[in-house]
């Protein structure tokens, strides 16, 4: 028999949005509510609550709500839809510390609840609020605006604290008012669709599984780029940094999947059990195993330091590349490069795993083999190959056999990943959410080099510069070279540009 927490909620449920005036919100959750709404996700007779401190009428809330619902051909059917959505919407202005605003919002909920045909009260609280904020909301909701009569789950965006003791407060002062059944800890890269894939290429495909190890790897790079700098939002970056920001949770739950051992099922608890057991063989990462750097003005763009919102003489990285070691029979002595930076030359999220030389014999000068995962833009898996050269002469030819999601599946929607996450959330499924162990385990790895970038155990290091646009820091050539990367022979590329045509 299913516990509350495992049931999916089909009706008599309300999705009650804090920080509903925030650009998480306004970009992320409201458009993910939306999509699944259009398709029929969402249970039957949903109501959405939005609420945040904003003063502001119900009309300006769905200004906000919708504007980052894309209709680009205004699609009068999808204007319907929209139409309706605000219909089953509506907005509360209320504080976050203070207790009579969580008990006008709660005679708002009694008042939806009302005209329910029978006692059972389902309610999802969703917090896209900055941390300084989760426990008291958390404390209050539980207190206020917990359904007796119903299921409460409540939905936690990342970050988790700052290192390992700010995140295990964070998580004791949670636990004390809402059990690890009902908590459900978003990382918003466990809802994409190549990362959720990985499993499926890893463990359905024994033409891959059985190369999956130490033997057959040479190394493994794990990359995020993004074009652009921080654009007036440094003073928000300038506190947390790019490893706290992408490498301690969106980088390292990739790393999780790829590197776990096979699960027993795909029931959630048996999946985030292979996952923590992965990530408790990692060492702490140390400095001479982490490069840092920070971008300066190239190109007609301002440089970190530019911006007015950065502290002046700011030695926050801005790039961060570190290699993890996994000490257990299957990985031992494969580096894993995670690499993250801001202000680079494209938009790419990519896995790319490097095989081992084959024995040289009759090949000299040959290419290694690479799987690459493509997780955003564009999802794809390529496999390098080498292959003859068409014509009269025998020779090796680094080439791929390409699988790009837009082109095979081109009549398949890929769901945005907080689209999943949020219905993962409604039918009580934890797979894709991050547990309470697995995240004290992942801060035990960051840690201590976090520690050494905040200075607290003696100076700051001083990231590397690199011009806005670039790779990165230049020396980041050297750094993956020393981890037994090889580079493709010259004159090979992956033919991305095909992808413009899809």
């Amino acid at each position: 028999m299913a516990t509350p927490e495992q049931i999916e909620l089909r009706n008599n449920t309300i999705i009650i949005v804090f920080g509903a005036s925030g650009d998480l919100a306004k970009k992320k959750t409201f458009p993910a509510l939306f999509g699944l709404y259009r398709d029929g996700f969402l249970p039957e007779d949903v109501k959405i609550v939005g609420y945040a401190r904003t003063k502001m009428d119900e009309a300006e809330f769905y200004k906000r709500a919708t504007q980052y619902i894309k209709n680009p051909d205004d699609d009068p059917a999808i204007s319907n839809k929209i139409d309706e959505f605000k219909k089953i919407s509506t907005y509360v202005s209320g504080g976050y510390e203070d207790d009579p605003s969580f008990e006008v919002l709660e005679n708002r909920l009694k008042g939806i609840e009302s005209t329910y045909n029978s006692n059972e009260r389902n309610r999802v609280f969703y917090l896209a609020l900055p941390p300084s904020v989760f426990i008291p909301v958390a404390q209050r909701v539980k207190k206020y605006n917990y359904a007796t009569d119903g299921v409460n789950r409540i939905i936690v965006e990342k970050p988790f604290g700052k290192d390992l003791e700010s995140s295990r407060e964070l998580l004791g002062a949670l636990k004390q008012h809402w059990t690890e059944d009902e908590t459900f800890r978003i990382d918003h890269y466990l809802g994409k669709e190549m990362v959720k894939n990985i499993l499926i290429l890893r463990f359905a495909n024994i033409a891959l599984s059985s190369a999956w190890d130490k033997n057959s790897i040479s190394n493994v790079q794990i990359t995020f780029k993004e074009p652009f700098g921080t654009e007036g939002r440094g003073g928000y970056f300038d506190e947390f940094g790019i490893i706290r920001d992408i490498l301690q949770n969106h980088l390292l739950q990739v790393l999780s999947i790829l590197t776990m051992e096979r699960p027993v099922s795909f029931a959630a608890e048996d999946v985030r059990d292979e996952k923590v057991k992965v990530l408790r063989s990692i060492r702490p990462i140390v400095p001479h195993d982490t490069l840092l750097g920070q971008y300066v003005a190239a190109n007609g763009k301002p440089g970190y330091l530019d911006d007015d919102t950065v502290p002046p003489h700011s030695t926050c990285p801005t790039y961060a590349a570190t290699t993890l070691w996994i000490d257990n029979p299957r990985w031992d002595g494969v580096p894993f490069i995670l690499k993250a930076g801001k202000a680079l030359n494209e938009a790419k999220v990519e896995v790319r795993i490097q095989f081992r030389d084959v024995a040289k014999g009759i090949f000299q000068d040959i290419s290694r083999n690479e799987l690459v995962l493509r997780i955003q833009p564009s999802e794809a898996v390529y496999l390098k190959l080498n292959l003859k050269t068409p014509g009269l002469y025998t020779r090796a030819l680094p080439t791929e056999m390409d699988l790009t999601y837009k082109r095979r599946f081109s009549d398949n929607k890929i769901p945005e990943a907080y689209e999943a996450l949020i219905l993962d959330a409604l039918k009580g499924d934890h797979s894709n959410f991050v547990r309470h162990d697995e995240l004290d385990v992942a801060w035990k790895i960051f840690t201590p080099i976090l520690h050494w970038i905040d200075g607290k155990n003696g100076p700051r290091p001083k990231p590397l510069p690199y011009p806005y646009g670039s790779r990165g820091p230049k020396e980041i050539e050297a750094f993956i070279k020393k981890c037994d990367y090889t580079r493709s022979l010259e004159g090979y590329s992956w033919p991305i540009t095909n992808l413009a045509n899809l």
